[in-house]
């Protein structure tokens, strides 16, 4: 189907009188759209994997473990909390406020809300946030991408065999759809992707002054920093997962290495043997092995390699018939060049020396770039990690660990500054997607007229003394 403004507007104008019936609002209603779409997810599981085996060459086991699995957790969290998360709060009100001492919170769903996400977990990244915006009490509009086309389409069938067009919709199509899409006035904008585009999200939204959260990449990628007493047999095992996973089409994925020179060479042969173990020593023939998104994406990771190709030490190569590129190490590489500069989002790998006394120094420059979206540290020295971690700016990340931060319950996924804004997963995806009411309720006895004017003559001066008594 080809999506035209009309037909968007249409969409939009139902969704918006369905949410004035006010059905959203009951939370054991919510609770059955939530189970309806972990059954939908059981039912299409085999769908599922089979698109995302088409659209990104994903095993059956990643595919599961990466999208499908992880939404089921999330959607599970939320039936479990929500009753919990969305009872209204009950605040005293405080002497200032005498005799109205009762006030109530109420977490309010903003109304129609649009998800765009992106086509490197398009699963995840769209009916995970679409559980967040139905525990919310809110329609949604799912803009998928066109780069996964394969998904999308089983996206849309799997949304309309669950729920009716006025609730809940997937819309396919291109950036001129995506902007068809934002010229609409939505209560709530959740955006995954790029800064770039996260910048014209935000223009657009703000002609209608409508709440946005971006989750973004970073603009300077994804820290690691393994230092010279790390476990480097841990560490590498770790960082070959993570960056064969999705072929590095991941946010959250390790952008750069900066290891520390005294143990380089060591963690560098720990690294290739961790990656060959893992998928072969021909990956690029591996049918476990995922393939980038497109020939546009793969013809870039190819090119960046290729004026690196004097310091590639594993990998380096590639087919452009299957999309598929092997996992690649570059090093030595200069923190200050372009490769370490920009995010990758693919399976290339620039390792940046640096001598482990000067670990401050390196900090340091990483701080004033811009923020990411993950970082990650090997270290023994756990009260340097720890101080290391509550200074720096970033959106979550690990300690001896990667990516694992994203699956912990009840913690929230975010970015800052050019990684993001806003957060959700569990209660956090709950609370980006309402508003919280305060209302106190008042009392017509006993009220005093210590507010009212007048407050200067003799008589009432009395009044600023009592204000500064209970107003410190």
């Amino acid at each position: 189907m080809v999506w035209t403004k009309e037909e968007i507007h249409s969409i939009v104008e139902k969704q918006r009188s369905f949410f004035k019936s006010n059905i959203t609002l009951d939370v054991a209603w919510r609770i059955k759209q939530l189970e309806k779409l972990r059954n939908a997810l059981v039912i299409f599981e085999d769908d599922l994997k089979e698109a995302l085996y088409e659209d990104l060459g994903r095993c059956e086991t990643e595919a599961y473990f990466c999208d499908i699995g992880d939404v089921i957790l999330e959607v599970n969290e939320m039936i479990h909390g929500l009753k919990k998360w969305a009872k209204p709060e009950t605040h005293f009100s405080g002497l200032v406020c005498f005799p109205s001492f009762i006030t109530k919170v109420y977490k309010m769903p903003y109304g129609v809300s649009l998800i765009i996400s992106p086509f490197n977990f398009p699963i995840l990244l769209s009916l995970g946030v679409l559980a967040a915006s139905i525990a919310g009490g809110n329609t949604a509009v799912i803009k998928a991408s066109s780069k996964s086309s394969a998904c999308t389409a089983c996206l849309q069938k799997l949304i309309k065999a669950t729920y009716p067009e006025e609730y809940a919709v997937v819309i396919d199509g291109g950036h001129d759809v995506a902007d068809y899409c934002l010229e609409e006035r939505f209560d709530k904008i959740f955006y995954t992707g790029s800064p770039k585009v996260g910048i014209h999200v935000m223009e657009m939204a703000a002609k209608h002054l409508t709440p946005v959260a971006l989750e973004l990449g970073g603009e300077n990628g994804n820290w690691c920093v393994i230092r010279k007493d790390a476990d480097l047999k841990d560490a590498a095992r770790k960082i070959a997962f993570f960056k064969i996973c999705n072929s590095g089409q991941i946010c959250i994925n390790i952008n750069q290495v900066a290891i520390a020179e005294e143990v380089a060479e060591e963690f560098i042969e720990e690294l290739k043997k961790a990656i060959i173990k893992q998928i072969g020593e021909d990956p690029i023939n591996n049918p476990e092995y995922p393939k980038l998104i497109s020939s546009k994406a793969y013809q870039s990771c190819a090119s960046e390699a290729e004026e690196y190709r004097e310091r590639i030490i594993l990998g380096g190569k590639g087919n452009p018939e299957t999309l598929k590129y092997a996992p690649t190490i570059i090093y030595p590489v200069d923190i200050n060049e372009n490769i370490v500069n920009h995010e990758l989002f693919s399976p290339l790998l620039p390792m940046v020396p640096y001598k482990d006394n000067e670990i401050d120094k390196l900090m340091d420059i990483i701080a004033e770039r811009e923020h990411g979206l993950a970082l990650y540290l090997f270290t023994k020295d756990m009260d340097w990690a720890k101080r290391t971690m509550s200074s720096q700016q970033f959106g979550g990340g690990c300690i001896n660990e990667v990516c694992l931060h994203l699956l912990v319950k009840e913690a929230p996924f975010n970015g800052t500054g050019h990684s993001g804004m806003g957060a959700y997963h569990g209660i956090w995806g709950f609370r980006e997607f309402t508003h919280p009411t305060t209302v106190l309720i008042g009392s017509n006895k006993f009220n005093l007229s210590l507010r009212e004017h007048p407050y200067s003559d003799k008589k009432n001066s009395y009044k600023y003394k009592l204000f500064k008594f209970f107003e410190r």
